[in-house]
């Protein structure tokens, strides 16, 4: 799948999970505003392709996640729990970021899992072969995830 498309589908999953979004050129208008340019044809293959459906959202009809990407949203922090436990890992501290070091090919799936986890302290993440690298906004909120993975390396 081409990149745009990924970033196009992520933000679609972001904005029908964020707000209710009751139709295609609903959809099209906030793709818009985040810098998207989707004509009704793409958003109608995207809405398809995702699963996307339309359900009880307060008092109207709108699009909803399908439980598989949904139970996929929530399932990046138990994602990264196992890849840690499984996988060496050395974590080093290098300014505002985070380099994780792990076995070669390995990087993508941890940097994946970390994004889907979605926890607010991480800003960004990069990811090479077998190098991870993960940006904070602040000192206080490096330490936390720093912390946070640690622990979960540390359950062999």
């Amino acid at each position: 799948m081409e990149v745009m498309k990924q970033l196009r589908q992520r933000a679609i999953r972001d904005l029908v999970d964020q707000r209710q979004i009751r139709t295609q050129q609903e959809l099209a208008a906030a793709l818009r505003e985040r810098g998207f340019r989707a004509t009704q044809a793409t958003v109608s293959r995207d809405v398809a392709e995702l699963g996307l459906a339309k359900g009880r959202r307060g008092p109207a009809r709108a699009y909803v996640l399908p439980p598989r990407l949904v139970e996929a949203e929530s399932s990046g922090e138990e994602r990264l729990r196992r890849l840690l436990a499984d996988l060496p890992v050395e974590l080093r501290e290098a300014g505002l970021m985070l380099v994780l070091r792990t076995l070669p090919g390995s990087a993508h799936a941890i940097a994946a899992a970390l994004d889907r986890a979605r926890w607010p302290e991480v800003t960004g993440s990069v990811a090479g072969d077998d190098t991870v690298f993960v940006a904070f906004a602040d000192r206080r909120a490096l330490r936390l995830t720093r912390t946070r993975l640690q622990a979960f390396a540390e359950r062999r």
